[in-house]
């Protein structure tokens, strides 16, 4: 079957082909009548633009690249969801590639050594197919300025940053979502508060512990350090420590667990030692899984904005390849988490 050309739709329509054109377009002084009569062609010989002579002509291609840098990861499906919503909505084309980070690197994601040249070929291969920005989708928070290799065309982080004043940045508040987590617990009567941490490396664990002594400090209940124990983010961690916790003298009245796997080890714990949740131990999770609705009780935690976040990426690399003006260092941006009442938490019993 012959393509059909903007030349086969004047002589069937009887216009010329800079009218079919402007149609095209929605540009020119085109008639009402001309303009239906030149679609209803258009619609008739099922005509279908050639996009990548258009793209030479504009030196635009309307495609965004998204380099993720690992789709398991829990966080990359609602952010990449949010970016695919909002393409649709602003007429943009995706091309997305899996880094595949921690399955090519191991345990270094964080060495610029190892990752760099990954992703300089990722990009070298996307800027060959004249895609107009990139929007790169870390694996968790955290400063990626010296993995990252120069470019010409605009680029935007989320789920982590650089330094760098000309990269945009769309993240989260973890040190307030944590602040709030344990304000929460608070407004319910309870005052000794314990925290189960992640990574000692990791940017979220700091952010988050400073959250949590904030709000601690703010209503003046008594910091105890018994009350801190350091994780790994996983279900096994979770349940090992909050039983270190059942074993103290002065035991908590509520947990609060920098991610859900933890909490729910937490909750699993407790139910082992003999405890109700919530009626002996309130227990916060952090990332919202899908998991946490479905576990009894159900766990209350804080939800990050990752849709969100992916709805704004683009809109805002949609900016910056209109040539809107827009100021990258004003536009590093950090939206607010949002606590999500379930069924883990309640005012303490004063039992203990």
């Amino acid at each position: 079957m012959l393509m059909v050309t903007m030349k086969d739709i004047a002589e069937r329509a009887k216009v010329s082909i800079a009218t079919v054109s402007y149609v095209l377009n929605e540009s020119g002084n085109v008639g009402e009548d001309t303009k239906k009569k030149v679609l209803e062609v258009i619609k008739e010989l099922n005509y279908r633009p050639n996009l990548i002579a258009k793209s030479l002509k504009m030196k635009k291609t309307n495609t965004i690249g998204v380099i993720v840098e690992d789709m398991t990861v829990f966080n990359a499906p609602n952010i990449i969801d949010g970016i695919n919503e909002n393409a649709e909505k602003l007429g943009l084309s995706i091309l997305l590639t899996n880094m595949r980070l921690e399955k090519r690197v191991s345990n270094n994601p964080n060495d610029p050594d190892l990752v760099k040249p990954i992703i300089k070929k990722i990009m070298d291969e996307l800027v060959s197919k004249k895609v107009d920005g990139i929007i790169y989708v870390g694996l968790h928070p955290r400063d990626v300025t010296e993995s990252i290799p120069e470019t010409d065309i605009p680029i935007l982080f989320t789920y982590c940053y650089t330094t760098k004043q000309e990269h945009c940045a769309i993240n989260y508040n973890d040190e307030q979502a944590a602040y709030e987590a344990t304000n929460y617990f608070v407004s319910k009567g309870h005052k000794k508060i314990a925290l189960i941490s992640g990574h000692i490396d990791s940017m979220s664990s700091h952010s988050r512990y400073s959250g949590y002594y904030k709000s601690i400090k703010k209503h003046n209940l008594l910091f105890n350090p018994s009350y801190i124990k350091t994780g790994d983010w996983r279900f096994d961690s979770g349940y090992s420590l909050t039983k270190e916790l059942l074993e103290t003298k002065d035991l908590p009245t509520a947990i609060l667990a920098m991610n859900d796997q933890m909490a729910i080890g937490a909750i699993r714990a407790c139910n082992d030692l003999g405890y109700r949740v919530p009626d002996d131990i309130s227990i916060i999770g952090f990332d919202n899984r899908e998991f946490g609705a479905y576990y009894s009780p159900k766990l209350t935690t804080m939800s990050l904005p990752l849709r969100r976040m992916g709805l704004l990426a683009i809109e805002t690399i949609y900016h910056l390849i209109s040539g809107s003006p827009t100021d990258c260092n004003k536009l590093k941006t950090t939206l607010s988490c949002e606590l999500i009442e379930r069924d883990s938490v309640c005012p303490p019993t004063g039992l203990f």
